[in-house]
């Protein structure tokens, strides 16, 4: 059975970000909260973001709170932050791992699917 995960790296300060506010969505004939959790120190959940019980295949949105985080942070942001939440769309189309990683600046982002 598949899984999916995320893992938030502050590209700007060269560390994980933590205690960020992430939201994973089922996109289908609708949008539908499937859960929301924060990131550790080490910028991952503790828990899955799709365990091998809950995983389907679909469309899927995680959308990432980063304006929050960079609020909190050493780094001077622009009031209000340039980027607020980040949303990123992707179907899972195969029983596989998926892993969704987030590369985060207060100016830019990149993501990529990891394994």
């Amino acid at each position: 059975m598949g899984f999916l995960s995320t893992h938030i790296l502050d590209t700007a300060q060269g560390k994980p970000a933590h205690n960020v506010t992430v939201r994973l969505y089922s996109v289908g004939e609708g949008r539908s909260l499937v859960k929301s959790l924060l990131t550790n120190a080490d910028g991952r959940t503790d828990e899955q973001l799709l365990s091998e019980e809950e995983f389907k295949l679909g469309t899927w949105e995680l959308v990432f709170n980063v304006a929050d985080y960079f609020s909190g942070s050493a780094l001077s942001c622009d009031e209000p932050p340039f980027l607020d939440e980040i949303t990123l769309r992707f179907t899972i189309s195969r029983n596989d791992h998926y892993h969704v990683p987030l590369l985060v600046s207060p100016w830019s982002y990149s993501t990529y699917r990891g394994s």
